[in-house]
């Protein structure tokens, strides 16, 4: 990593670290929870070396990025905003958007509503779903509390203010390393649980308690990587990508000018064959071809969990970089 460049934009009211390598077209990187660019490090370099300036961004809230104090300033609009403002601040007027995670709905919904900036988009792990209008009365919180009845719903826990920020930074080691393995593939290879986990559990219990820390590190993570995550959020803490969560209730609002709209760029989906942690299900990618008119690619990956990039480097590396070539062609 010693020939990466690290960088500073101011962009959007907020100052936004980045890491990049190589010249040529923008690709941008947008990471999830609870994470930072360095989710992406095994893409950077192989993007860069088939010709592109990739560029992972920490976005807001997260490592050495700005963390506003205010809930509301961690808006669908205002992460958007950050990634449309990035691609001007870096000296470019288009670019094409990778996301993950909560990255992937940040940069699904970027080029549906900037498809003038973002002339194709790849996203992992969460697939996407099209704006649409909820009964009066009614917001994605209910939803939610409606689909989860008795138990417990991790984006439903994530709503208290204060609550689950203290019990993760309790003891950071142990929180980043529960959620890398809790919901990897290595999990169910290694008989703790026989299938993926939805993010559901029952109503008496904690989050942290459904987060199993394993005896020995899977094989795509090394000690070194919990070392720098752990870093990270000693730095930034959870609270900015906790407030991501506290804004869900405001996307339908937010979407409400593009419901029967649709993102008609290329677009790439990857995901992994256990993950079901943020509505990845059979359901969701069936409709893809339909809800994407221009979808070049839908890939799944057999044996991985939701930390895909990471989980598969070389077979996600080869997907990304077989489309992006056929962009350009």
């Amino acid at each position: 990593m010693s020939n990466w460049t690290h960088g500073d934009i101011q962009a959007n009211g907020i100052s936004i670290h980045y890491v990049e390598q190589g010249t040529g077209p923008l690709v941008l990187f947008c990471h999830g929870f609870p994470e930072s660019w360095y989710s992406w490090r095994h893409q950077i370099p192989a993007v860069a070396a088939a010709g592109y300036r990739a560029v992972a961004l920490d976005m807001r809230g997260y490592g050495q990025t700005s963390q506003p104090e205010s809930v509301d300033a961690y808006s669908l609009s205002h992460l958007v905003g950050d990634v449309v403002a990035a691609v001007t601040a870096l000296g470019e007027s288009e670019a094409v958007v990778v996301g993950h995670d909560w990255g992937a709905p940040v940069a699904w919904n970027a080029a549906l509503m900037r498809p003038d900036v973002f002339r194709a988009i790849a996203c992992l792990s969460v697939p996407f779903n099209p704006p649409f209008s909820l009964p009066e009365g009614m917001d994605l919180d209910m939803v939610m509390q409606q689909m989860a009845g008795d138990r417990n719903y991790y984006r439903l826990y994530f709503q208290e203010p204060g609550k689950a920020e203290a019990e993760f930074e309790a003891d950071l080691a142990r929180s980043m390393l529960g959620f890398m393995y809790s919901i990897s593939g290595d999990i169910i290879a290694d008989g703790v649980h026989t299938e993926g986990w939805d993010g559901h559990f029952p109503g008496d219990e904690t989050l942290l308690d459904q987060l199993v820390v394993p005896a020995q590190l899977p094989a795509w993570l090394t000690q070194a990587d919990i070392d720098f995550y752990v870093g990270e959020m000693q730095r930034s803490g959870f609270r900015g990508g906790v407030n991501w969560y506290r804004n869900i209730k405001k996307i339908p609002s937010i979407l409400a000018p593009f419901v029967g709209a649709t993102i008609n760029q290329p677009s790439l989906y990857l995901y992994g064959e256990y993950d079901l942690i943020a509505g990845n299900t059979e359901a969701a990618i069936a409709a893809l071809p339909e809800v994407l008119p221009n979808l070049q690619g839908l890939h799944k990956f057999s044996g991985a969990g939701h930390w895909l990039q990471q989980e598969r480097p070389r077979e996600v590396n080869a997907a990304l970089l077989d489309w992006l070539a056929a962009l350009d062609r």
